[in-house]
């Protein structure tokens, strides 16, 4: 069965992960220029490395819907430049989840495939896709919802290690980014991590530098550019995240209800 993913970002590559490991064939895509912070658990890397492995799974940077069908023959996951998506309709998935994570729905149609799963804020299942699934921290973290919609966005991080809006690093000023930190770095309050337009980006909080935007991205004043994890563990840079692989549990929910392990036809 073939799932075609919009976004790979980190939330959007644990879907892809819990999705590869059951067996099913995915394909993804994203930005020319990806604005990934957790690039480390992102397949969007791909995309600027040309390949990139997370947690044993090697995903390559395609040039077209053709040549993406003849990695997933080899066994790699494909991720493509494509934001409009239009290799949807020479792919023609079995069911297509949208995993942008913009809090809005940017084009995506309930009649783009057979089963249509929005991830997050911005979607109604029922509307413009078969399924919604819940992405705010809490009780409801990874549930998938028929009828209805996500929780609205709060713009308020959830809690990690005890903190939350903390935790989150924002460009100070208009441009480009530059980065004079690496992700995996043990960070204290104070330590500046990098630069746009001159300006410096400091941590408000200590812990471990979880995210960080790659250099030359281009930023606004106050986008999202790094993530400082107070728990201080080094390797959970590296793996998928709880959040990641709960959003990834209720997709792969959503999937395999609609291709017919529903009971009683609900």
């Amino acid at each position: 069965m073939l799932t075609l993913i919009r976004g790979a970002g980190d939330l959007a590559s644990g879907v892809a992960m819990r999705l590869w490991r059951s067996g099913f064939s995915v394909v993804m895509t994203d930005l020319e220029y990806p604005t990934a912070i957790r690039r480390t658990v992102a397949f969007s890397e791909a995309i600027v490395r040309g390949e990139h492995t997370v947690e044993e799974v090697t995903a390559r940077r395609a040039h077209g819907a053709d040549e993406a069908l003849a990695l997933l023959a080899q066994g790699i996951l494909p991720v493509l430049v494509d934001p409009e998506c239009i290799c949807r309709r020479v792919l023609q998935p079995d069911a297509l989840v949208d995993a942008i994570l913009a809090k809005r729905n940017l084009g995506t149609r309930i009649t783009d495939a057979p089963i249509v799963v929005g991830v997050g804020p911005g979607f109604t299942a029922g509307r413009d896709c078969h399924a919604a699934v819940e992405t705010m921290r809490g009780h409801t973290l990874g549930r998938v919802i028929y009828q209805g919609s996500p929780l609205p966005n709060t713009a308020i991080p959830g809690y990690v290690g005890g903190f939350a809006g903390e935790r989150v690093l924002r460009a100070p000023a208009d441009g480009p980014f530059v980065g004079i930190r690496q992700i995996g770095d043990m960070v204290a309050v104070g330590d500046v991590v990098g630069y746009v337009d001159g300006q410096p980006m400091a941590c408000t909080i200590g812990g471990v530098l979880r995210g960080l935007l790659a250099d030359g991205v281009m930023t606004h004043r106050g986008m999202k550019a790094g993530d400082v994890d107070p728990r201080g563990q080094a390797k959970y840079c590296y793996t998928c995240s709880d959040k990641a692989l709960s959003i990834g549990g209720g997709v792969l929910e959503a999937i395999m209800h609609f291709m017919g392990g529903q009971r009683d036809g609900k």
